[in-house]
This record gives structure tokens, sequence and C-alpha cells, in this order.
């Protein structure tokens, strides 16, 4: 049995408690206060805007403050006898104090039960920003109904079967092509996205793993426009996320600037191959997962090409002021008068 902490609900919450499961809630998030007597404490309330799956990614991520644990119930649009199913999902990010994490985790037991547990349809935990998404959920939903792990006979006639439904692939047998790939990324490399994202560095350099075929972390840290160039690398290509620090119109900016280099043909044409069909997906995690808006995409053969004029000439062109004047179309031509004579009388 777990320990408790002895930290209970407030009053105002039990009242919402009792008032937010006629299906107008979508989303609750409750917190422990940060006073000398502390009690869980209604932190925000979010209303129901479609289906439990388009309010998602709406609601949930948005909630999630990156070093800060809480608790949240999101409600289903599912019933049963006692009402609504509702999800309960435990944030503890990695970055969080150990001792708020561990005061969470005594108080999660006392949480279900002044909710009610048997309304809690799912009990999940999330570390990362990336298991807050409705596509993070839906993972787990998988490997919670995976199977378990097969004997070694059931292996066995798993792949007698297999081999008795297996297609034969001829050179007469046409494959579609895939127009870009999506490969897992690196534990590592999430923590220095989710970094960058708070601040905490100005630059990284991501690669792919050619033999196990995940996203990797290759350096890390701070960086200016200066130190820019050298951090491509000659040798192989990479995928860069730098946070572009300059002015412009007087105002300071700091825009993040997404580059894809690639050093020529001296590189395989594997590698080529899956950096390019990569790009878009390592964009999508940055933008979609980490809500890092990114201003400015290029490609790029060197280093060399990453100056201040370039970068700077790319997020804001410089706009044209000589606007052409119109022109009036010329007439039309008739052609040559033709002389007519005037018929017989």
């Amino acid at each position: 049995m777990s320990n408790q902490s002895g930290i209970v609900a407030s009053s105002q919450l039990r009242s919402f408690f009792g008032s937010c499961r006629d299906g107008r809630v979508r989303l609750v998030k409750v917190s422990i206060s940060p006073a000398a007597d502390p009690c869980l404490e209604l932190d925000s309330e979010q209303e129901a805007a479609g289906t439990w799956e388009d309010d998602w990614d709406r609601t949930v991520p948005k909630e999630i403050d990156p070093d800060q644990p809480c608790f949240i119930l999101y409600r289903l649009d599912e019933k049963d006898s006692s009402g609504y199913r509702w999800i309960f999902l435990s944030w503890s990010p990695d970055h969080a104090h150990t001792r708020q994490k561990m005061l969470y985790a005594a108080t999660k037991a006392t949480f279900k039960k002044e909710f009610g547990q048997g309304q809690l349809k799912d009990d999940y935990f999330a570390t990362m920003r990336e298991d807050v998404t409705l596509a993070g959920y839906k993972r787990h939903l998988t490997v919670e109904a995976a199977p378990g792990p097969l004997s070694r006979e059931e292996e066995e006639m798993l792949e007698i079967k297999q081999s008795e439904t297996r297609v034969e692939i001829g050179v007469d047998s046409k494959q579609a092509t895939l127009a870009s790939l999506a490969f897992p990324f690196d534990r590592d490399a999430l923590n220095a996205i989710e970094t960058y994202w708070k601040k905490g560095y100005d630059y990284l350099q991501l690669g792919i793993d050619l033999e196990n075929e995940i996203i990797v972390l290759k350096t890390k840290g701070g960086c200016d426009i200066s130190e820019l160039p050298g951090k491509v690398p000659e040798d192989g290509a990479a995928y860069h996320l730098f946070r572009f620090k300059h002015t412009h119109e007087g105002d300071y900016l700091e825009s993040n600037v997404f580059v894809y280099s690639m050093p020529g043909y001296s590189v395989s044409i594997k590698e080529r191959m899956l950096y390019s069909s990569c790009k878009n997906a390592v964009v999508d995690v940055i933008e979609k997962l980490y809500s890092i808006e990114i201003a400015k995409k290029v490609e790029v053969d060197s280093g060399a090409e990453l100056t201040q004029e370039f970068l700077q000439g790319e997020i804001h062109p410089v706009k044209s002021l000589n606007k052409p004047k119109f022109a009036r179309p010329a007439a039309p031509s008739r052609g040559n008068k033709r002389i007519t004579k005037a018929p017989p009388s």
C-alpha cells in the first residue's frame, strides 16, 4: 500500500466535482496549493466544443507546465449507469523538482477517491510533452491492448502461419514508394527539443542513425550567427534548429530557423534518400508536438551559406516599392481599308 500525503480536496473543489459531471465540462486541471497547509484545488477548466478526440489537442497540451506536475481529468463522450466516463491523467515532467513529483505521487490515490474511482475509465501517467497529445494517448492505449509475450511454441506457430500467407514478390511486382518517412526519436533528442522550447538552448543538431533508423541528437548548446556555419558538417547530412536573434525595423526578434544541410553528392544514396524523406516528419514533431513556430525552413549545401544577410533576407524579404504602372493595351488592328465599287445599276 502506497504512502499517503494527507492532502485532501478543498471545499471549493469538492463543490465543483458535484457540478462538473453534466457534460458541459471537458477538462479539469487540479494542482496542490503551495500554502503552508496545502490542499487540492481547482486550477482551471475547459468546456467541450466537439468530440473528445477533437477537443484533446485543443485543451490538454496547453494546460501542461513543463516544470510543474498536476492532475487532469478529461471527460469522454461515453456513459455508463453512473454517468460520463473520465480519463485521469497524472502529469509529472522529468524537469520537475523531486519533492513535487513525490508529493503528487503520494496524493494520487486520495485525489481519485475524492472524485470517485467508479467513473474513471483509464489512469494515464505522462512525463514528456509528446505523451499528452492525442497521438501519445492512443499509443498508450495500443501498448495497453497489446498481447503479452508469446511462448516458444506460440512463436513457432505464428511464424508458420505467416509463411503460409506471405505474398511472393517477383520482378514483375510493383511496390508503392513512400513520400515521407517518420522514424522514432531518441529520448535524448526529445529532451533537447523540450529544453530548446524552454530557451535552454539556442541550437540543436539532429541526425539519423542509419543502422537503427531513429532520429538522434548530435549537438546542443548555445550558438550565435557567426558560429552557425562551423556547425554544419562537411561529410554528412544533418538537421539544424537555430534561434536566430536579430533586429528588424527597430524590433528585437528571435526567429526559429530549421536548416537541412546536405553536402553535395559525396553522401551515399541511402543517406540522401532517408534524410530527404524524414525532413517533413522532423519538422512536424518540432512544430506540432512542441509548438515551436518555425519562421523559415532552408536547405543548404554548406555552412558558408548561413550568414546574417542570408537569414535576414529569407525571413524578411525585401519588398519592391516600384509598382509597374498600368499600361493601356493597344487597340486591335483592323487592317488596311478596302476599296469597294458600287454595284452596277
